[in-house]
């Protein structure tokens, strides 16, 4: 989305509480997608006055610290954040990274325990799950989380059935912490109506992937913004077992035709390609496997399938390869029609929100 408006202009309604705890600008943040979120995206999205998070679940044990390095040689030292699973072989390393670099928030789906939540408040890091349901939410703050992403069914990857315009509301009125908006956000009205439901602000994949400072490959690109109906950016659960929101494809269509034993094998083989590629061990890979089981009791099929989406992500997202992986998409995509900058999306973003609300005020009685 472009927009001719450009700051200065009357932005200071944005301030919100949120921008104190993350230190940026805007209250508009850039989620953690895996083989996307990397230095040069967070960088260009701080830089333009959001915040970005680092997706350290899916960067290489051996280079992560050097993107975070990176990330502060590209912003003069701005405020970012980092994203990490416990599932993770190398969970503990992100944590004492995040620790030692100060980073000013992490986010997380369930698993960090209270006792981790606690060393990574007390060291001044801002703890920010996504939750997609009101027991998530509470079970997070439960836990020492201090502010939650809510993500509605209209988001991409994995996601919930319920849409943000009743999950939202829903947890605001449930809790008494910040609480940021996401799931079909993507322009200045989604971001002014996230403040008018009570929102501190809104959080957005889709939108800073489809950009010109992603690094996603052109040939993947350009699936995105050649899909222009948002009922094909759909939910299904071939990939790993749960429900993901994505681009149909070919590796969708193949799934969709296989039988429930062919696919296991299928995702059998994925996942033992992502084995060796990480190093994972077959001790850790066997514990993530029965946890997995022990909380949530899937067949094993699912829980196989779980090794599938890493390897399809990054054939996507990296090789270039769209057809051979997968697109994790929300419906927002088939609304956005050009790759705009990181800097260009957000002075949008801020800019159509200012004169949205200007519009607003001025229909009121004085």
């Amino acid at each position: 989305m472009r927009n001719d408006l450009r700051p200065p202009f009357d932005d200071g309604f944005l301030r919100t509480p949120l921008c104190e705890l993350l230190g940026c600008r805007y209250p508009i943040v850039q989620t953690a997608m895996g083989y996307v979120a990397g230095s040069g995206l967070v960088a260009a999205t701080c830089n333009a006055g959001g915040f970005g998070f680092l997706a350290g679940a899916t960067i290489a044990a051996e280079r992560i610290e050097a993107e975070i390095v990176r990330v502060r040689e590209l912003t003069g030292d701005k405020p970012f954040g980092l994203n990490f699973h416990m599932f993770q072989p190398n969970a503990q390393q992100l944590l004492d990274l995040a620790v030692r670099h100060r980073v000013r928030a992490v986010s997380y789906g369930r698993g960090p325990d209270r006792k981790t939540i606690a060393r990574l408040r007390d060291a001044g890091i801002v703890c920010m799950p996504t939750v997609g349901a009101l027991k998530h939410a509470l079970k997070a703050i439960e836990l020492g989380a201090n502010v939650v992403t809510v993500q509605g069914g209209e988001g991409g990857g994995h996601t919930g059935s319920v849409p943000t315009t009743v999950l939202l509301p829903q947890v605001l009125d449930a809790v008494r912490v910040p609480v940021v908006a996401a799931g079909g956000f993507y322009d200045g009205r989604g971001l002014l109506a996230a403040l008018a439901w009570g929102a501190q602000g809104i959080a957005m994949g889709t939108r800073f992937l489809m950009t010109s400072d992603s690094g996603v490959p052109g040939a993947t690109l350009q699936r995105y913004v050649g899909t222009r109906d948002p009922e094909r950016i759909r939910v299904s659960t071939l990939v790993d077992g749960m429900p993901q929101r994505m681009i149909p494809n070919e590796v969708l269509e193949r799934l969709e035709q296989a039988a429930p034993l062919r696919r296991t094998l299928i995702a059998l083989r994925t996942a033992l390609q992502w084995k060796a590629q990480t190093g994972m061990s077959l001790r850790h890979a066997a514990a993530v496997l029965l946890r997995t089981l022990r909380e949530d009791p899937a067949s094993l099929a699912q829980t196989v399938m779980a090794g599938n989406a890493p390897l399809l992500l990054q054939r996507a997202m990296v090789q270039g390869r769209p057809e051979q992986g997968v697109m994790s998409a929300g419906q927002v995509a088939a609304l956005i029609g050009q790759l705009d900058s990181c800097r260009d999306v957000i002075d949008g973003i801020v800019a159509q929100a200012a004169e949205r609300r200007a519009v607003l005020l001025q229909g009121l009685p004085a």
